[in-house]
């Protein structure tokens, strides 16, 4: 079991090269608990509690037992090793805080687009912004239950390139969100590889 975060040990001395990675994804897909699971320091969050105001505004189909919204952006941290560090923000998934992305995506090396295959389509918005902004990224099927699709029915739902990685994960599990972060580390040194062996 991993240890409570007071007693999770602070950035490395050896520390050399941080990233900034963005988790998106539609609303109640995952973003917050993901950051929150592997985060090596106390996350910032900005969640909180949906009241009445937001009937008929904000759209919880398929999730109408949540009950708090992140309104800003999760922040979090971690070491894959001793020299590099992520610094993680979780993106805000309801439609009327979407103009806080570009925002967001700003100095970012890359980011994972955390799905609810009950849900395909509300990861569309996510995929659109991060290819006009030109941010690569991969695809991470957070499987609340059961997997409802496979791997190739999801990459064909949201019209996804074969370069780009569809993986499954549980972001409740901090070695699964782990995973989610070092494959998204390897998607991207292998297109800067791709890259200088084309130059």
């Amino acid at each position: 079991m991993d240890s409570p975060i007071s007693e999770r040990t602070p950035l490395a001395a050896t520390a050399e090269d941080g990233a900034k990675i963005v988790i998106v994804g539609g609303f109640g897909v995952g973003k917050t608990t993901m950051v929150r699971s592997v985060s090596e320091i106390r996350p910032l969050s900005t969640e909180e509690v949906m009241t009445q105001a937001g009937v008929g505004i904000d759209s919880t189909g398929g999730v109408q037992e949540k009950n708090t919204t992140t309104v800003a952006f999760d922040f979090g941290r971690i070491s894959l090793d001793e020299r590099l560090v992520l610094y993680l923000f979780g993106a805000p998934g309801q439609e009327r805080f979407w103009f806080l992305w570009d925002r967001l995506f700003s100095g970012t090396l890359g980011a994972v687009v955390l799905v609810d295959t009950r849900r395909i389509e509300d990861s569309w918005y996510a995929i659109d912004r991060l290819e006009h902004n030109g941010v690569p990224f991969i695809v991470a099927l957070n499987r609340f239950e059961d997997p409802e699709h496979t791997h190739d029915e999801v990459r064909e739902a949201l019209s996804l390139g074969p370069d780009v990685p569809v993986i499954d994960c549980d972001a409740r599990e901090r070695a699964s969100a782990k995973e989610v972060l070092i494959a998204l580390v390897t998607h991207l040194h292998t297109q800067t590889a791709a890259r200088e062996a084309a130059s």
